[in-house]
């Protein structure tokens, strides 16, 4: 039984201090299974549109709980 969990975490922008918001999708077998096939989706800044991919030091990332994502087609990994 294969599911698909999206991950999303939130960091402040190292150019204008705004949200940056992160994403990626993983997949686990089943209940008990480590999550494999971890694909990042993105980060970008909601107030600049600046593209950051980690925090800078000194900024905390704010990770939300995984949610379930039944996507209706197959994920493919899509270059940045």
């Amino acid at each position: 039984m294969r599911k698909h969990y999206l991950h999303l975490s939130v960091f402040q922008c190292s150019d204008c201090s705004g949200p940056v918001v992160s994403g990626s999708i993983a997949v686990r077998e089943n209940e008990i299974s480590k999550e494999t096939e971890v694909s990042e989706v993105g980060a970008i800044c909601l107030s600049c549109g600046h593209r950051q991919i980690n925090a800078s030091d000194g900024s905390l990332a704010r990770n939300f709980p995984p949610v379930l994502w039944d996507p209706t087609q197959p994920i493919a990994a899509r270059p940045y």
